[in-house]
């Protein structure tokens, strides 16, 4: 059974392709190392003791795409996780968001309709609820306007997804995942960001390790318990068993529907403090930082409702804050041991 997973070579997809490959599923990695490092798959071998197929493309090209689906025929399903990621980066460059993250979702679903191939994940994103009106959010809360050029792409791929379930045999699950944080329990895969983070699990690592000199949280005076951001966050790899859970709910056929929604997330809010105390305490580790003006399309509190993924696939999150924290700590203590 071969698993198209593009963007397979990034922070999420890696530990998707791990999970995958111990699930005895073949996988092709496609992925244009924009941000990400193909010494990852010499560490997804080292894990797995087996070695994914590697494919350097640019997906957002329509030529490239389609030829690498008539490469590889037997394609069963298309894991996506291919697309720019950045709120703050998509608000000052909206075009570079809007063209790459649309372009590679139109150009998967024209090349697998020309090959018949039914089967698609979706890596979606809690931004599509933009800024919500009641918490927990449930799956069928309301698809708000959301303050970033990158939730917005979330929004329109999920739409595209709906309408071509709707006029074709598509089979997709939206995987709408919240704040995935923390590394490999091996260390040797986590988050990797080119140049400056821009999530906080990384940007306080780096920090705590010397390789930033403060960490700036971005406002403090949010309607919150202690005036930062609330999140969800969620291991990478309770992240990674929810993708597997969601391939083998389609490929066995349990769907109910051409298209259904699942929430990941662990159902808890943690704000930004309690993040960085968590760190603190697991690390042992004293952090500097320092509050700074609050960052344009940031929401200020969001946690997930997943009752439906543990009810229907048969997943729940597992892995504590603390253990987060640390996992993401002992990571980029691997990777100032061992450069990638």
């Amino acid at each position: 059974m071969k698993i198209l997973v593009t963007g397979g070579a990034g922070y999420i997809g890696s530990h998707t392709v791990v999970e995958l490959l111990n699930n005895n599923y073949e996988v092709i990695i496609a992925d244009n190392l924009s941000n990400s490092n193909e010494g990852i798959l010499n560490r997804i071998e080292q894990i797995t003791s087996k070695k994914p197929i590697f494919e350097k493309v640019d997906l957002s090209d329509a030529l490239v795409t389609e030829n690498l689906f008539f490469k590889y025929p037997d394609i069963a399903l298309v894991l996506n996780f291919a697309a720019y990621k950045a709120v703050g980066e998509s608000v000052a460059q909206p075009l570079k968001y809007y063209r790459n993250n649309l372009s590679i979702i139109l150009n998967l679903l024209e090349s697998m309709q020309k090959r018949n191939i039914l089967y698609f994940v979706q890596s979606s994103s809690c931004t599509v609820y933009g800024i919500p009106d009641q918490l927990p959010i449930k799956e069928d809360s309301p698809i708000k306007d959301t303050p970033s050029p990158y939730g917005k792409t979330k929004q329109m791929a999920e739409e595209i997804l709906i309408d071509q379930c709707h006029a074709s045999n598509l089979q997709a699950i939206l995987l709408r995942y919240f704040n995935p944080i923390g590394a490999h329990d091996s260390h040797l895969l986590g988050e990797l960001p080119n140049g400056v983070p821009n999530n906080l699990m990384p940007f306080i690592t780096q920090t705590a390790i010397g390789i930033r000199e403060k960490l700036s949280v971005f406002g403090n005076d949010y309607n919150t318990p202690d005036g930062t951001c609330i999140r969800d966050y969620i291991h990478v790899v309770d992240l990674a068993i929810a993708h597997v859970k969601a391939i083998e709910y389609l490929l066995k056929k349990k769907n109910e529907k051409a298209l259904e929604v699942f929430n990941i997330g662990t159902g808890n809010g943690f704000s930004v403090l309690e993040v960085i105390k968590s760190f603190e305490k697991t690390s042992q580790e004293k952090l500097n930082y320092i509050f700074a003006p609050r960052r344009e399309g940031d929401v200020p509190q969001i946690w997930a409702d997943a009752y439906l993924a543990k009810e229907k696939l048969g997943w729940q999150a597992q892995k504590t804050l603390d253990e987060m924290t640390l996992s993401a700590w002992l990571w980029e203590k691997e990777l100032k041991n061992n450069k990638i």
